[in-house]
This record gives structure tokens, sequence and C-alpha cells, in this order.
């Protein structure tokens, strides 16, 4: 039986291992597919792909884009798309100047907490890639201010924490239609973590094609709900580690597989765009 893991990220957003050091490792899982979904990035995929093509490893172009609606960050990917389109790349370049404007919002409301960080710190830290929390979150750990990353966002940075800022310049719809724009397949990523389902049949309208039913902090019976929930609504299955390296020790690369029958549905709903 084949196996994918449909969300991981590389150093080009806020993972910890390149996208070589990624194919390396996923060679090791019995993996046979894999999709790089990089916040509001493609820049790592064809890196990503010359590595995997050595190790008979396939990648899917994807990209996991970050909205906002009605104050919630909501996380939409987008599967086979066209990455080397202009609006795409284009749209990528604001999104990426609207995330670090977006760190310096944090920052001071975190200096108004008597937390002092440097955004020079947490920018070098992401290097030429997108900037996020997960970078602050371990700026945080490493000045001290916290005891794990999980720590940094539970007492700053998390979506109920006081230095949270949502702040993210693109809408749900708007996701949704750059990716049907470039070719691409929209899903719902992580639903449990938006906790608002009734918006589901709202995204469906936008366009939306799918939700991420297998994650790692699904348990059975959240995986059970949200396989009733595509079914319900007709839309796709896709599931993924959300693999951050050692940014996030907990999540393990091959704790989730994915039957690769699921990506030959995400490639025919492909064929009829």
């Amino acid at each position: 039986m084949r196996f994918a893991d449909l969300h991981l990220h590389t150093n080009f957003s806020d993972g910890t291992y390149t996208p070589e050091e990624l194919i390396n490792r996923v060679s090791t899982t019995g993996i046979e597919s894999i999709a790089i979904t990089d916040h509001d990035t493609v820049d790592g995929i064809p890196t990503a792909i010359e590595a995997a093509n050595k190790k008979d490893i396939e990648v899917i172009p994807a990209i996991e884009l970050s909205t906002e609606y009605d104050g919630l960050e909501i996380h939409i990917l987008g599967y086979l798309i066209d990455y080397k389109k202009e609006e795409l790349i284009d749209k990528l370049d604001f999104l990426k100047k609207n995330r670090q404007e977006r760190i310096y919002k944090m920052l001071s409301r975190l200096k108004e907490m008597d937390v002092f960080i440097k955004a020079e710190d947490v920018f070098k830290l992401a290097g030429s890639g997108t900037v996020g929390r997960l970078h602050l979150a371990r700026i945080l750990l490493k000045e001290g201010y916290a005891n794990s990353i999980y720590d940094a966002f539970a007492k700053y940075i998390g979506e109920r924490a006081p230095a949270y800022v949502c702040g993210f310049h693109l809408s749900p719809y708007e996701a949704i239609k750059l990716i049907k724009d470039v070719g691409g397949i929209s899903v719902l990523a992580h639903p449990l973590s938006m906790k608002r389902d009734d918006l589901i049949p709202l995204f469906i309208d936008y366009g939306m094609r799918g939700l991420e039913v297998y994650y790692p902090e699904h348990s059975k019976a959240t995986t059970e709900y949200y396989k009733g929930l595509a079914d319900k609504y007709s839309l796709l299955i896709t599931g993924g580690s959300d693999y951050h390296g050692d940014a996030k020790p907990e999540v393990q690369l091959g704790s989730i597989k994915l039957p690769y029958a699921l990506v030959e549905k995400l490639k025919e709903e492909k064929s009829k765009i």
C-alpha cells in the first residue's frame, strides 16, 4: 500500500529542515508522496522536487495560506497549484510583507508586558523564509520567557493570548479564489482549530473542495466526525502531520500516513478544472 503526507513545512516558512533534509527524512518513513505546504510561500518547492526525484518520492506543489475571517485565523491549503504563476508570486510578496508587519505588532504588545524581544532576532531566525509565530515562540523560549514552544503560545502569542495579533490581509474567499485561479484545489486545514464548523458551508460556496480530516491533534472521534462532514458535503478528504521538524518535536514525521487513494482523488478533481 502506498502512503502520503500532505502537510509538511520546510525552513522556507517555519519548519527547521531544508527541503533536501526533509526529503531525506521522508525517505526513511515509507511515505512515497508528500506536499510541501509552507506558509504563504512556494519558494521551497523547486528544491524539494529536485531532491525528491533522487529518492523516487512524489512532491505535490502546495501551499498553506493564512487568512482572517471575523477575527479568526483560518488556514487554507492549496494543492496541485501552478506555483510559478505570476499572480500567485505577486500576492505572496504582499503577504510576506504583511507577516513582517504582524511580527512588529506582536513585539509591541509583548513590550507592554515587559517582554523584550528584538525584531532582528526573529527575522534572523526566519532567514529568507516567511516569518511567523513559531519563529517568535522559538525566540521567546531561547530568551527564557517561556519553558517550551507550547508555553510561549499559551502565555503570549496563542490565539487567546494577550500578545496575539491576527492581522492577515487575505480573506478565505480571496485565498480560495487565488488557489482556483492558479489551477489548485482548496482544502480547509485542521478544521478543529477553527472551532466554527458553521463556516464550512460558506467556504464551500466560495469554492472550497476538501477538509483536512487526518491530523495529529484529531482524536479518533474527531477524525470520524470530519469524515462524516466531508461525506455530507461531498468534499475531498486529505491529511498530514503538519511536520515542522525540531520546532515542534512532539509531531513525528510518519505519524500520519494517508492512503494514496486519497491523493488520486485530488488528482481526479484537478483533471476537472
